[in-house]
């Protein structure tokens, strides 16, 4: 079940695990492990939440708005827009419905009715994106995910989603996990957190990253049952081009908007080394064609060069993590505008403790992340920011931290503006299958409302980002303000 740091029965931000002690939250656990399956869950989770009088947003800094919002005019802001280096002044934004409708200088005419926002020459910026999240397994510690009990599971991620768009991350791109029908109960309303760009399960080869069955499933025959694991839709093992296709359709049909594939080894995995490889190329092939099919794009898993060249070569547009690359590899990723996904982690203060093969394997991470950062900068790859933090309440809410990280190799507009513009630019690969049609990472007419007024100016100071709690006073996602703590007079 869950860990609790506090005796209270009030739900209050950061002490979301206190909901454990109370019985309607027991009830509700049981009810989606007994009732509930993965695709009935948030008809289920709507059922339950009414019938308990729980409501979602409670533990934000004002509740999650319901319903159409009027429009809002900020005024009285400096203005990081995403991808302009300099602030920009005496500019007035105007928000209508999920879109910014204006950027202007002078006066825009706002619509009857309007709310009219003084921001008190504070700085407005884009919401922040995380190119590489896990919705599902961010603050949930793993022997209770491998306990396959859902209910704790789903309780756990809506905690944290909505701790996560507290700290003004407005989007993840979701790298695994069994996260369709959770994105559908943030759209709907019925959960507080950021939109998220949905691979649901991770693709990988018996013996993969991502395959953590215990050896009593082996052997594995082909047509077989699924393993625990399958069947909660965290993974899927595809040892054949055709097992691949199989498996990628499968997610396609869920509603995935990219794809991801294990190409190699992984940390969080003892039995694969991160020097192994998976799949063969013309498997690689098999995903990235039955993608290509659906209009969109497989993003690969991979660390040691064999394994990200072997990549490239079946046609995947990303790689995620790369920290072992070397010159050649990073040559060859600039050469076909191949996108690197890939993480600051800097000291083992970024992961849980770990012992045995998976502390090896992030040993070797931590050693290449600075040599990955530098080729990146030296063959201008298009780099995008994640953080990839797992199975820990207490780890996730580094997820800003992890951003400041990056100031050893870019300057904090460098930083911002990948946190933002590039990583928007990433996630519109996904084309028709984009879940959220809409500029996002930019502040111009017509994008996507997401926004933060920041108590500082971060282009200046990029650890007002790592300090969400103070400096973030508004953070709004799809025109809907879900925190405003300015001081009004």
């Amino acid at each position: 079940m869950f860990s609790c740091t506090s005796d209270d029965d009030v739900v209050s931000p950061g002490h979301a695990g206190c909901l454990c002690h109370r019985p309607e939250i027991q009830f509700l656990t049981n009810r989606i492990n007994v009732d509930l399956s993965r695709r009935g869950f948030v008809a289920g989770m709507a059922a339950s939440v009414a019938s308990l009088g729980l409501v979602p947003g409670r533990a934000s800094a004002q509740p999650a708005p319901v319903g159409p919002s009027r429009a809002i005019l900020f005024t009285n802001f400096r203005l990081f827009d995403g991808k302009s280096v300099a602030l920009r002044d005496g500019l007035r934004l105007l928000v209508e419905g999920n879109r910014i409708t204006a950027v202007a200088e002078g006066n825009p005419a706002a619509p009857a009715g309007a709310q009219v926002i003084d921001c008190g020459g504070r700085v407005i910026m884009p919401g922040l994106i995380d190119a590489h999240w896990h919705t599902m397994f961010a603050a949930i510690s793993l022997p209770n995910l491998l306990s396959g009990a859902i209910g704790p599971i789903y309780l756990a991620a809506a905690a944290e989603a909505e701790r996560t768009l507290m700290r003004g991350f407005t989007t993840v791109r979701d790298l695994g996990g069994p996260v369709f029908a959770f994105k559908q109960a943030i759209d709907e309303g019925l959960v507080s957190g950021p939109r998220i760009y949905p691979s649901g399960a991770m693709i990988t080869t018996t013996g993969g990253h991502a395959d953590m069955r215990p050896f009593s499933d082996l052997p594995r025959s082909p047509g077989g049952p699924l393993s625990a694991l399958e069947q909660t839709g965290g993974g899927a093992i595809a040892d054949s081009a055709d097992e691949v296709r199989l498996r990628v359709r499968e997610q396609l049909m869920q509603g995935a908007s990219q794809i991801k594939l294990v190409g190699g080894g992984g940390v969080s995995s003892p039995r694969s080394p991160l020097d192994m490889s998976t799949f063969s190329e013309a498997q690689l092939r098999a995903g990235v064609e039955t993608a290509a099919d659906w209009n969109t794009f497989v993003t690969v898993h991979a660390y040691a060069p064999t394994t990200i060249q072997r990549a490239i070569a079946a046609g995947a547009k990303c790689i995620e993590h790369a920290h072992l690359m070397d010159d050649a590899t990073a040559g060859l990723m600039a050469d076909k505008g191949v996108w690197l996904s890939i993480q600051p982690f800097l000291t083992e203060d970024d992961q849980l403790p770990l012992s045995g093969p998976s502390r090896v394997s992030l040993l070797q991470v931590l050693a290449g992340t600075d040599n990955a950062y530098k080729l990146a900068r030296k063959h201008k790859i298009k780099t995008a920011f994640g953080s990839d933090l797992l199975f820990s309440a207490a780890l996730a809410p580094r997820q800003g931290t992890m951003l400041t990280h990056l100031t050893r190799w870019y300057s904090n507009a460098e930083i911002l503006t990948m946190a933002t513009a590039t990583n928007g630019e990433l996630l519109s690969l996904s084309g028709p299958r984009n879940p959220y049609p809409g500029k996002l990472g930019v502040i111009e007419d017509g994008a996507l409302a997401d926004l933060l007024l920041v108590d500082g100016n971060p282009v200046e100071d990029i650890s007002l980002i790592a300090k969400p709690d103070k400096s973030l006073l508004i953070i709004m996602k799809d025109g809907k303000i879900y925190k405003d703590t300015r001081i009004r007079p």
